[in-house]
């Protein structure tokens, strides 16, 4: 996969190929073909009917892989979605490019399909299904490069906010926002990613997919994605475009779903969710399908349009074009080269303090590095049920050899590692996964930790709990993150989210003191001094909770809450000068902040000072009409200007609001 293009770790990656600055855009090329990228993000392969299922969830793909290449052996090389793609977009493996978690920003270094493209003459775009992608939210820094146009907004759910307008969308309405825009594209050819998360967790497929598969919401969700990649397809063939169309379709990784005990994705390496569907319909290709039992990886998909578009692949991107293994293998008779495909995750280590996990497919062997190393026999054990490691040491020690060498020359360590700051942990706890709060780096797969096979109940039960925290089903939170604690005792994700829950319940002193675990384990989480400092502002310690806002604050110095809270705790202390500098600072980041509008503008006023207050308390007035406070502190101001009319007219209001809601 990697081999003739991987680099070793060298400074020739600072030179011109991976500079910072890009080259000026070039002319566009008339006989280049257009590009459809579809990423299906959580796809098992299980599910596809192009490969053996006969569960009938995928008839337009299925009549897309009639003519397409069809890659019965691809793998992700990471199961989490923001790595996952970073290998996708880049032709890099994690170990090179270093996004194996998120929040971690895509280097300007790296190689970069979409940014390629651009240079090229392409007409660029990006449609994505949830805030995990979102470049301008943290969670994916770096990914809206060379992009014209890079659709997502996505924001934190607010309680009783629908899901679907706030931390993901449909995949109808990322596809509506895709053909919008195809619709009115400039002349020219055009790159065109479409990304959908319809199948991640939690379930839910919309009418009439959530009747038919009840009892099986993922395959409903499957179905459900299967009908929105059918739209998009037709709309290139009434606009003329399909045949002159390259489309590469494929998932990011799949979904346990239980089996190995693993619920979801990210701790384990197995098939259920490194192999993944991977189809590519070439430009002006003939309708036979040519399908390739070869192994391929994600990494391949770069090179591959690359190649396909006439534009030379980068040195640095270390997979290969497609094209060739297809014509050499394809067909009956044809021989099946074996291409080792790696896979690592680091979530294990990064989230929950385990091992880190390494895995490489060679041969009829499936051989994951672990404290409990494993190796199986894929021809006759294709569920991964036997593990033959310690009666086949020989074949596990050679494989063991290959992937350490395999990883040795596909490494790279020039660009450095970031962590989330505390409003992309809140993000990503949104949708259930865990961040790592910790300074630590990348983990040393020598130094092998606690087994994740000994400990993926944990990870199940503490996953649930985040969505049922992220959902406001905090009663039910509660005991399955006890449960968490109990099988491993001091996990400060688990004491944060416990303390919230317990916060949300607004049961402020059990809150306490799994905060205040939390915030000793990891001193560095501003999440958790700011959790804690609500907490102790909500039981009346108004003067320990300030040291906790102000550590909140030095850790994420824009976080504007967190600004408006130590604000808010040293109005209560009599520090009224720190109070306003604070608020001064939260207004400067976030000039709509109703709560900072409203304090200021009221400490103004008790200031006798309300030709300064009311700018702010009409600001809080326009931002939350239906406050009663900001109507009556208005009024207020008002009265002291002499402004009567103005007063009565506000003071009318906060009294008509307050009657019609007691």
């Amino acid at each position: 996969m990697r081999f003739s293009r991987a680099l070793l770790i060298v400074p020739l990656l600072l030179g011109s190929a991976l500079s910072a600055d890009s080259p000026k855009r070039s002319a566009p090329h008339r006989t280049r073909p257009n590009i459809v990228l579809i990423t299906l993000d959580t796809t098992r392969a299980d599910r596809m009917g192009f490969l053996g299922s006969a569960r009938k969830l995928t008839p337009n793909l299925d009549a897309l892989a009639a003519h397409s290449l069809v890659f019965s052996r691809a793998y992700a090389h990471v199961p989490l979605t923001t790595a996952s793609h970073t290998t996708i977009l880049t032709g890099t493996y994690p170990q090179f490019n270093h996004v194996n978690d998120f929040g971690v920003p895509l280097s300007p270094r790296l190689p970069y399909l979409p940014d390629i493209l651009h240079q090229h003459g392409y007409n660029t775009a990006a449609f994505v299904g949830s805030l995990v992608l979102d470049p301008l939210e943290g969670t994916a820094p770096g990914f809206d490069r060379g992009f014209d146009v890079y659709n997502a907004g996505f924001r934190l759910r607010p309680r009783g906010a629908d899901r679907y307008k706030t931390v993901e969308r449909r995949g109808e309405e990322v596809v509506r926002r895709a053909l919008e825009w195809f619709n009115k594209r400039p002349a020219g050819p055009f790159f065109l990613w479409v990304h959908l998360y319809d199948a991640h967790d939690p379930y839910d497929p919309p009418a009439p997919y959530k009747a038919r598969y009840a009892s099986q919401p993922y395959d409903g969700e499957i179905a459900y994605l299967d009908s929105v990649v059918g739209k998009l397809l037709d709309n290139l063939r009434v606009q003329s475009l399909y045949n002159s169309t390259m489309i590469a379709i494929m998932a990011d990784h799949g979904e346990a779903l239980g089996e190995h005990g693993e619920n979801t994705h990210g701790v384990y390496l197995y098939d259920e969710t490194i192999h993944v569907p991977l189809l590519i319909k070439l430009a002006q290709q003939g309708a036979s399908q040519k399908r390739v039992d070869t192994r391929v990886g994600l990494v391949d998909v770069a090179p591959t349009v690359l190649t396909q578009v006439g534009i030379a692949v980068p040195h640095e991107m270390q997979g290969e074009p497609l094209q060739t293994l297809a014509s050499k293998t394809a067909g009956p008779g044809a021989a099946t080269e074996d291409r080792p495909a790696y896979a690592e995750t680091d979530y294990p280590h990064r989230a929950f303090g385990w091992s880190s996990l390494r895995a490489l497919r060679s041969g009829k062997y499936l051989y994951i590095r672990a404290p409990q190393a494993e190796l199986y026999n894929q021809d006759n054990d294709p569920q991964a049920k036997n593990n033959l490691a310690s009666t086949s040491k020989a074949v596990a020690g050679t494989i063991a050899a290959q992937l350490d060498a395999f990883r040795a020359r596909t490494s790279q360590s020039i660009i450095d590692l970031a962590k989330p700051s505390p409003d992309e942990v809140a993000k990503l706890q949104a949708l259930g996964y865990v961040a790592s709060t910790s300074s630590e780096k990348e983990s040393n797969d020598k130094d092998l930790g606690i087994d994740p096979k000994s400990r993926i109940e944990v990870s199940n039960f503490l996953h649930d709990a985040m969505l049922d925290v992220e959902d406001g089903r905090y009663q039910e939170a509660v005991p399955l993150l006890e449960r968490v604690l109990k099988d491993q005792p001091e996990m400060p994700i688990a004491e944060m989210q416990l303390g919230i829950a317990q916060s949300r319940l607004n049961h402020f002193e059990q809150a306490i003191e799994p905060l205040q675990k939390a915030v000793k384990l990891v001193p560095d989480a501003g999440m958790g001094h700011y959790e804690l400092g609500l907490a102790l502002f909500e039981t009346g310690d108004w003067k320990a909770a300030a040291p906790q806002f102000a550590a909140a604050v030095t850790r994420a110095p824009r976080w504007t809450d967190a600004h408006f809270s130590l604000a808010a705790v040293y109005a209560r202390i009599d520090r009224v000068p720190d109070a306003m500098k604070e608020l001064d600072t939260a207004l400067e980041l976030d000039p709509d902040h109703y709560r900072a509008n409203l304090l200021r503008g009221r400490i103004l006023s008790l200031q006798q000072n309300p030709t300064e207050a009311v700018p702010n308390l009409k600001k809080a007035v326009k931002v939350q009409p239906n406050s009663v406070e900001a109507h009556a502190f208005l009024a207020q101001a008002y009265a002291q200007l002499g402004r009567q009319d103005e007063a009565m007219r506000e003071q009318n209001e906060a009294d008509r609001l307050r009657k019609s809601n007691p």
